[in-house]
């Protein structure tokens, strides 16, 4: 095995002699009892680009190198570790994967030629790598110190694949991973009400994951990706022009995207912002920033750009730390090259600046590699506290796996917190959210918009007003309350139509996706926001059609008292015995309880309304009909002239039994209605939006036979009454009878189409019309002339006149006295010598 690496090494030495000649191949060390591994992007590319006045550019991340350095030499000054004292090896990547590995191998041969001389251990082993910046570097590398078992501790690799220890058990970071920069990033979207946007990302590890973890949080809160453009990672790739164009394209073609989140390098984002200040139409987008460019304001500041030209910038920043002891660290820097002869990176850096290297370094500081980067430091020096306690770490130097074990257990502090890693080997310390401002001299990127707590999954504004609200980034326009939004056939979710909410329905939230039906009692028009109290309506006391329903109905309860009192105060005339006057007075009675039904018939409906009206007017109307049946059978017994149909007319005449027996088939009719299905309030909406209330009769067929059942009455006495229609005049009654149910008949029969026809509040009021027609035509036909005769013709109110009347009636007629004498039927009030024709008499009164 020792063998078979020993050859990797030689072949990876080999292959890295290509880069010798290049700024990648520079390093930075100090000898230690515990060497310390860094590796950082010093220049961004293998290739050196240098700027117009000739000093090399893209070398911005010199100063995380310079953070490592500066936080070493603190625990050395404060003796943290006692005797023992931390160096260091720090080497370029360059931002390349390649040059990463390769560079990697000096860790690696360094330990194992520190295995092969065990006895002279001339130099000790890189125990323990800071670095890389970048994720797609992160995951190679850690694979590769793996193999000796060496830990690396990432201060910017965010990449959620190096969660899994399973893949990568030596890797560990003291930042987030990129799950939890999604979820910010979505939440800002979401803030804002940016629900079109599109994406730029590189095509490495990194961009690949946490454009994934965004799609998925963002798909939540309803938010789509109008376009997503994959840069190459590398720099040189040869597809790099062609893909910076087709994302140029992407964002001009895609008029109702003015936001943009960018994973992508800050050197891709120099070249997006080259081509698109050519396109005016471009402008005044908001970008939105990742950690990896986020507070790298030479991605404007390198091709002197505005901020202005571009449009907003926001940025999502890995957690910042105090800057003020680094800075004052490179106010002390001595800026003779010469002194920094184990530091070539810095060496050339001051020999291209010259005296105000100072002041160009500090430029580049990059708040949250101060905290990530010191953490990193932290921990190490804690986990080499812990294992050096109770041991003597220079006559037994520490191994590689062991300082794994210790850093996965340790706990550090820093700023007066405490920090250890979870179990996937991540520290969560959340995000800062800045929003770049451009100063009169200078580009402001360390200016704090919000705070997103992983732990709580919030965001936290500060007290900075923004007026990021008025930017509108949306695939259609937001739907207003009083419409839903529907999918679109072949679209995203994001791009819907907005349809009007129905009647009775309504929404009251932009955007919303449903339509609720309003509650009990409420309606809305089409297109409502809000449900109004839906207005009930029934026949009102007030309403002008019942006060002169009402009206009739008073007069035709005076009347009938009226006619009452009159027949009470003629009791023994003979208009009032030959009409049967105790039948007359239950028939006024009864007409009485009819006109106060009517009075049921209005105001708001509830259920013992509802029942007690058809009740009552069915059983006082059917008394009322029983009463002028019996008169008519009255009629016809005393005027019949056959013995045989007289007897058995004299046996079935039991006046007060056929009442009974009537009103009891009626009371069978309306308990069983009442028993079954009662009659309740009911209520159904009329084309005014207003809610009718009703009273319901509920069984149909029991409510037909009950006025089925009236009008069998009625058409018996129709029938008995028509049969004495031509008796004398005294005795006219049948005549009036007959006309009566005429009456009611006619009333009746023209009640069935308009009642099925009528609807809405007045339905009861043709009930009501029908009933006052009925009580008026009998209270007319039946007292109104007998009142006239008793008032007003008192001649003709004499037992003469009766007489004298049935003696013309018999004169007329056919028949002898004798068969009139045979017919005879006695009234004892009434003298035995009368003359035949007033037998006639006696029995009507």
């Amino acid at each position: 095995k020792m063998k078979n690496s020993f050859s990797f090494y030689i072949f990876l030495a080999v292959l890295s002699h290509h880069f010798s000649g290049t700024k990648c191949s520079n390093e930075a060390t100090a000898e230690g009892d515990i060497i310390i591994g860094g590796l950082f992007p010093i220049h961004e590319s293998v290739t050196v680009t240098v700027n117009d006045d000739g000093r090399e550019n893209r070398t911005s991340r010199l100063v995380h190198s310079l953070i490592m350095v500066h936080a070493l030499e603190e625990i050395n000054q404060k003796r943290e570790l006692g005797n023992l004292t931390l160096g260091y090896l720090i080497l370029d990547s360059c931002g390349d994967v390649t040059t990463a590995l390769i560079q990697t191998q000096s860790f690696m041969m360094r330990n194992s030629n520190n295995r092969q001389d065990c006895a002279q251990q001339s130099s000790p082993p890189v125990l323990v790598v800071i670095g890389d910046y970048y994720s797609e570097i992160s995951i190679r590398v850690t694979g590769q110190l793996h193999l000796e078992y060496i830990p690396e501790i990432s201060y910017g690799a965010t990449s959620g694949f190096l969660s899994d220890k399973t893949r990568f058990p030596s890797f560990m970071r003291t930042v987030p991973q990129d799950d939890h920069q999604a979820r910010a990033i979505a939440q800002i979207l979401d803030h804002y009400g940016w629900t079109w946007v599109g994406v730029v990302a590189t095509d490495s590890e990194y961009g690949r994951y946490i454009t994934e973890r965004l799609w998925h949080h963002a798909t939540k809160k309803g938010i789509c990706f109008a376009f997503i453009s994959v840069l190459p990672d590398a720099l040189n790739d040869e597809s790099h022009e062609e893909r910076i164009n087709s994302t140029i394209k992407s964002i001009i073609d895609n008029r109702n995207v003015s936001v943009i989140i960018s994973f992508a390098k800050a050197y891709c984002m120099i070249d997006i912002f080259g081509k698109l200040l050519k396109y005016p139409q471009a402008r005044g987008k908001v970008w939105l920033a990742s950690d990896i460019w986020s507070q790298s304001p030479e991605v404007l500041s390198s091709q002197n750009y505005k901020l202005s030209d571009i449009g907003t910038i926001f940025g999502i920043t890995l957690k910042s730390g105090n800057t003020t002891k680094f800075e004052r660290y490179l106010d002390d820097l001595d800026e003779n090259p010469n002194h920094h002869d184990n530091n070539t990176f810095l060496a050339n850096f001051l020999n291209e600046h010259g005296t105000n290297s100072s002041e160009e370094l500090k430029k580049l500081i990059y708040p949250y590699a101060v905290f990530s980067i010191e953490l990193a430091v932290k921990a190490i020096a804690q986990a080499v506290k812990d294992l050096c306690t109770n041991r003597n770490c220079k006559t037994q130097p520490l191994r590689p796996l062991e300082l794994r074990r210790a850093l996965r257990k340790a706990t550090f502090h820093m700023e007066e917190k405490s920090y250890s890693f979870d179990h996937h080997g991540d520290l969560n310390s959340g995000y800062d959210i800045i929003l770049w401002k451009q100063t009169q001299d200078s580009l402001d990127v360390n200016n704090i918009l919000a705070y997103y707590s992983i732990e709580h999954q919030n965001l936290t504004f500060t007290s900075q007003e923004t007026q990021q609200g008025n930017v509108t980034s949306r695939c259609t326009d937001s739907c207003r309350p009083g419409y839903r939004k529907t999918s679109v056939t072949g679209q995203p979710g994001c791009c819907y139509q907005c349809e009007p909410c129905a009647e009775n329905q309504y929404s009251n939230t932009n955007d919303s996706e449903t339509c609720h039906p309003c509650k009990e009692n409420y309606y809305s028009k089409n297109t409502s926001s809000v449900c109004l109290p839906r207005k009930t309506d029934f026949l009102k006391w007030g309403d002008v059609y019942l006060i002169v329903l009402l009206s009739f109905t008073s007069l035709g309860a005076v009347l009938t008292i009226v006619v009452g009192i009159i027949f009470l105060a003629h009791w023994n005339t003979p208009v009032v015995r030959s009409s049967v006057g105790p039948l007359c007075i239950i028939l006024l009675l009864s007409l009485m309880i009819t006109f106060t039904s009517v009075i049921l018939f209005g105001g708001q409906p509830n259920s013992s309304q509802c029942q007690a009206r058809q009740v009552v007017f069915g059983l006082s109307f059917t008394l009322c009909v029983s009463c002028i049946m019996v008169k008519s059978f009255k009629i016809v017994l005393a005027f019949e002239f056959d013995p045989v149909i007289q007897s058995v007319l004299k046996k079935l005449y039991k006046p007060y039994l056929i009442i009974a027996v009537c009103m009891a088939g009626q009371v069978v009719i309306v308990t069983t209605w009442l028993i079954h299905s009662p009659p309740n309030t009911d209520s159904e909406i009329t084309q005014k939006n207003m809610k009718l209330i009703f009273c319901n009769e509920k069984l149909i067929p029991a409510f037909g036979a009950m006025l089925a059942y009236i009008g069998l009455l009625a058409l018996i006495c129709f029938g008995v009454a028509f049969k004495g229609r031509k008796l004398p005049d005294s005795y006219n009654d049948a005549k009036f009878i007959t006309f009566a149910m005429l009456i009611y008949f006619i009333s009746w029969i023209m009640f069935g189409p308009v009642y099925v026809n009528v609807t809405g509040k007045y339905l009861p009021a043709v009930e009501m019309i029908v009933i006052l027609i009925s009580c008026y035509g009998i209270l007319f036909c039946q007292f109104f002339t007998k009142c006239y005769i008793i008032l007003c013709k008192k001649e003709a109110n004499t037992e003469k006149a009766f007489r004298c009347n049935i003696r013309n009636y018999s004169m007329n007629h056919k028949g002898s006295e004798d068969e009139l004498s045979s017919n005879r039927v006695e009234n004892p009030t009434l003298s035995a010598s009368v003359e035949a024709p007033s037998h006639w008499h006696e029995r009507l009164i």
